[in-house]
């Protein structure tokens, strides 16, 4: 290789290996006992082959991009976020918005703003970087990326196989639901699923919610679930939707990371029954301590709203009921935090956290 791309591919390949260096304490052994270490750095060089045949200037957008993610601890991710962006076998240029009357503003503001909007369209927005990462490696399509280079500044390059719209400082604060997203947004395609498209293990963990309206606890719900390493949520008989803006933004990408499902109480009772899976409702009445309750084989967490509880349909399908002894004059924890307590008993009782 001669010339100014061979001179990038050496340079490249050189960054990769003090990245691995540099991170080398954050890498654990594969599944298959190999050295995670030697796995990236034996990848990374295969796709800096692909790379050479790039523009010049996109190696080192692309090489910045990676190397600066900061927030993407496992190696893996950043590795597969790379594959992702490298991949570009159509290059589209960039255009440009600067004005908020372009059509594509007034659209992107009514998916953030009207729930009728996202459900017509089968589109939503997603804000920030680390959500869009966890969106991208939750597998989802991304129809068009708006980038606001005053905001993200000169280091930002995304995946080039949809449009990239740059937009003015204005057009991005009329576009973005909310500040401190990085000035990068796209719209995506939603993908709803269904009980049927769960994949579930031997001794699955779910957590299921009735009626709970209020986006910032479902997405607070979420988070706490793909911490627990929960197989899937259930919102039963839902009163917002799943890509609401805020429901995102609380769970900081969680809603592309963990399967959800939106169905009614019946549907999920049926599903729950035939898969033998032991339905756990949290409520105050004839219940007994959640940590007197066996959690380990196949298990569903049921929670209702904070107001009113669970509806009588979940009070007589339940196997057991229990509830969180509450010490002071309040009868009720948060539904998120309750979620979460009950969450990791489970992963207590299991043993999962000492893998």
């Amino acid at each position: 290789m001669r010339g100014s791309r061979g001179r990038l591919f050496f340079e490249v390949t050189q960054k990769s290996r003090k990245f691995t260096e540099r991170r080398g304490e954050n890498i654990s052994l594969r599944d298959d006992g190999t050295d995670g270490t030697n796995f990236f750095f034996c990848g990374f060089r295969v796709f800096c082959v692909r790379l050479w045949f790039l523009q010049a200037k996109k190696i080192r957008a692309v090489a910045r991009f990676v190397l600066a993610q900061k927030y993407l601890h496992d190696l893996s991710c950043v590795f597969n976020l790379f594959v992702y962006l490298c991949n570009m076998d159509e290059r589209i240029e960039r255009q440009k918005i600067t004005s908020v009357q372009n059509p594509r503003v007034k659209m992107v503001v009514a998916l953030q703003q009207k729930s009728a909007e996202r459900r017509r369209t089968g589109l939503f927005v997603v804000e920030g970087r680390r959500e869009l990462a966890h969106c991208l490696e939750g597998g989802l399509e991304v129809k068009e990326v708006y980038v606001c280079p005053e905001i993200a500044g000169e280091e930002v390059c995304v995946a080039e196989t949809c449009p990239v719209w740059e937009v003015s400082r204005g057009v991005y604060e009329k576009m973005a639901y909310r500040g401190g997203t990085e000035g990068v947004m796209a719209v995506v395609k939603a993908r709803p699923l269904g009980l049927e498209d769960l994949t579930l293990g031997d001794r699955p963990l779910m957590v299921v919610v009735e009626r709970v309206e209020k986006p910032g606890n479902l997405g607070a719900i979420l988070r706490s679930a793909d911490a627990a390493g929960v197989d899937a949520m259930v919102i039963c008989d839902p009163l917002t939707d799943l890509y609401n803006p805020n429901l995102i933004r609380s769970s900081i990408g969680a809603v592309f990371t963990v399967p959800c499902v939106m169905c009614s109480s019946e549907e999920c009772i049926r599903f729950l029954k035939a898969h033998d899976i032991q339905i756990l409702t949290a409520q105050l009445q004839d219940s007994r301590p959640y940590y007197d309750t066996d959690m380990r084989r196949g298990t569903a967490m049921v929670m209702g709203t904070e107001a009113t509880g669970l509806t009588e349909v979940w009070r007589e399908a339940a196997d057991a009921h229990i509830r969180i002894p509450m010490l002071g004059r309040l009868d009720s924890l948060n539904v998120s935090v309750s979620a979460a307590v009950l969450l990791f008993e489970a992963v207590r009782q299991r043993g999962l956290h000492n893998s």
